[in-house]
This record gives structure tokens, sequence and C-alpha cells, in this order.
């Protein structure tokens, strides 16, 4: 007799609600590995011994610059470069019309002909006078004018080679030549342009040596520092320049001195070009000050915060930063508390779930 009670019913039942429990089971624990999120590391703020250092800017500029004009006026013939080409020395950079110069040069070696002629004649004059003398036809007289003659023949013959040597020289500055393997800076004239003594046709610059020019208050004049404690940041790069020039005299407008920091030749040239504002750490005393890694900073835009370990995760903070010490870390000169525990990854922080590793 059945009396409502079906074991094979029960028993499909059971295994129906296992099923379910352990189906709700596996949910569960996927739901917990969820929200759980990362471990991060972190670290206690605080303050750590340094050393202290200043930042001025300063300006790169190469040690061989050279603004390049004509020599001679007349029109510019052609304009051979352009701004941001390499030109080896001895090349013909532009060509300046010669006709002038030209005839000069023609007229000079005319008159050298004319006074070598001269001199020659009056050398024959000479010789036969001397003859004549030695026969007793002619008086000392007659030979001291001869021979006078012929000395001022010679002399005007010298002038006129020399006068002849100035105007192929003269003639030679139609050629504006690179003085220096060298790139052009900037190019300040065009194929028809007047060219004159002292108006500049282009500038050119050698891309090595290099140096950093910075500026010093003629007030701390007796405080400039040493060498050894000047450091030159070139993007992620630090260089120790290799000598160092200090002005004599100050600006009158800036009342600033002028320094010139030398670069080292190798891997200057890669790292800075002619124009460039570079920093230039001077290092002090050693100071205590509150450093963070760098990744531990978050930067969005304008914004720069922090990660701080809270009971249910952490809590974004708003610093204000200063100087980067590099591996030591970065400054922060507001925004946290000493013994406060910072996220040392703030992305890994910020992500959903993500607390303190403990």
């Amino acid at each position: 007799m059945n009396n409502g009670f079906c074991i094979p019913c029960n028993f499909n039942a059971l295994k129906t609600a296992m099923a379910f429990a352990f189906l709700l089971g596996i949910a569960l624990a996927q739901a917990q590995s969820v929200n759980k999120g990362p471990e991060v590391k972190v670290i206690k703020a605080g303050q750590q011994s340094v050393a202290g250092f200043t930042e001025i800017d300063a300006t790169v500029e190469a040690v061989m610059q050279s603004t390049l004009s004509s020599q001679i006026s007349g029109r510019v013939l052609s304009l051979n470069v352009k701004a941001g080409e390499r030109v080896k020395a001895g090349q013909v950079l532009a060509t300046i019309d010669d006709r002038e110069t030209q005839t000069g040069l023609i007229r000079s070696q005319a008159q050298l002909n004319q006074s070598d002629a001269e001199m020659r004649q009056l050398q024959i004059a000479l010789k036969r006078t001397q003859e004549l003398k030695s026969q007793g036809f002619v008086s000392s007289a007659a030979l001291d004018l001869a021979d006078a003659q012929f000395k001022a023949a010679q002399a005007g013959r010298d002038s006129a080679s020399a006068a002849t040597i100035q105007a192929k020289v003269t003639q030679s500055f139609s050629k504006v030549i690179a003085p220096y393997d060298a790139w052009v800076l900037e190019t300040s004239a065009q194929a028809g342009d007047l060219a004159m003594p002292g108006r500049p046709l282009m500038t050119v610059y050698a891309p090595q040596p290099l140096r950093a020019v910075m500026q010093w208050p003629a007030s701390q004049k007796n405080t400039v520092p040493t060498l050894q404690n000047l450091q030159i940041l070139l993007g992620s790069e630090s260089i120790k320049p290799v000598s160092m020039q200090i002005m004599p005299s100050a600006d009158g407008v800036s009342q600033t001195i002028g320094i010139k920091l030398d670069l080292p030749r190798a891997g200057a040239a890669a790292l800075a070009a002619p124009g460039q504002i570079v920093r230039v750490r001077i290092a002090g005393s050693s100071q205590a000050k509150g450093l963070i890694p760098s990744t531990a900073i978050l930067r969005r835009g304008e914004i720069t915060a922090v990660y701080v370990a809270q009971d249910n995760g952490f809590a974004m903070k708003l610093v204000r930063i200063g100087a980067d010490h590099g591996s030591a870390g970065v400054e922060i000169w507001a925004g946290l508390k000493e013994g406060e525990l910072i996220a040392v990854d703030a992305v890994q922080a910020g992500m959903k779930g993500a607390h303190a590793a403990r």
C-alpha cells in the first residue's frame, strides 16, 4: 500500500537539491573571488635624509656657431643650402655676383704686366749703362740714375703683384663657403637679394661641442656653485659638465651673470640640441624630506593623488609633490600625515576590491 511516501520520487528531489546547492556554492565562491580584488603593498609615510638641491633653467647652445655674410656687395646668384642641412668644411653655400671683382682682377693683372715690362726694359738699360761705365763712356751719375730707375720699376712691379693677389682674394669672396663641418641653423637671404658686408646670409653651427648657459643672480656672485656640485638634466639622464666658465660682468637689465657649462662630447649630442631648455641641478646639504615612490603617485591631468589604506580598501587623497629624487622617491610637500599607509602601486590600488597586503 502506498502511504504517499515514494522513495524514488524523494530520491530524485534530493539529487536536485544537492545539485542546486553545489552550483550555488560555486557561484558564491566565484563572487567572493571577484569582489576580493588585488592585494597591494603599502608603505608608511615618513621622512628620509636626502641630498638637498636647487634647479635652474639653462639653454643649450653650440660652442661653435657662426653667422655667415658676404664680404663683398652684389646680388645673391644662388643659395645652395636650406635650414636643417648638413654641410662640409669648404662647401660652397652661396654665390654672389662677381662681375665687379672680375673687372678689378683684370685691371690689376694688366697693371702687373705693364710694370713687369717696364722693369725688364730698365733692367736692360741698367746693364747697358754698367757696360758703358766700365769702358769709360758714361759717368757714375748716369749709372746711379739707371740703377735708381730700375729699383723704382722693381718696386712698382712688386706693388702691382700685391694688388693682383688682393684682387684675386676679393674675387674669391664671391663664394660663401662653410668654415667647418656644420648644420645650417637658418637662412636669412634668398637668391636675388642684395648681399652686403655684415648682412647675414645664414647661420651654421657645429654639432659638437655643446654647452649649457645658465644665469646666476649678480647679487649672489660670492655663492656661485663649484663644478663638482652641478649636474645637467637631459630628459631622464643626468650629465656632469666637463668645465665651467663664469662671465666677468653682469647683464645690466636682468642683473645676472652668465655661467657656461661645457657638455661632454660622448652622448650629449644625442640628448640635446641648440636652443633646448634644460635643468641644472645644484647639490646642497642633506635635508629630511617626505618621500614616496613615483609609482605611488596617481596623475590625472593637473591632479596628483595617492591611495591611503582604509579598513575597507583604499581612499584617494590629493597631494602636492615636489622634486623627483630618482630612486629615492618624489617629495611630498602637502596632503599626507606621517604614519599613513600608502599604496606603492597607485594603478592596482584604484582597482575594484583592492586591499592592503597584510
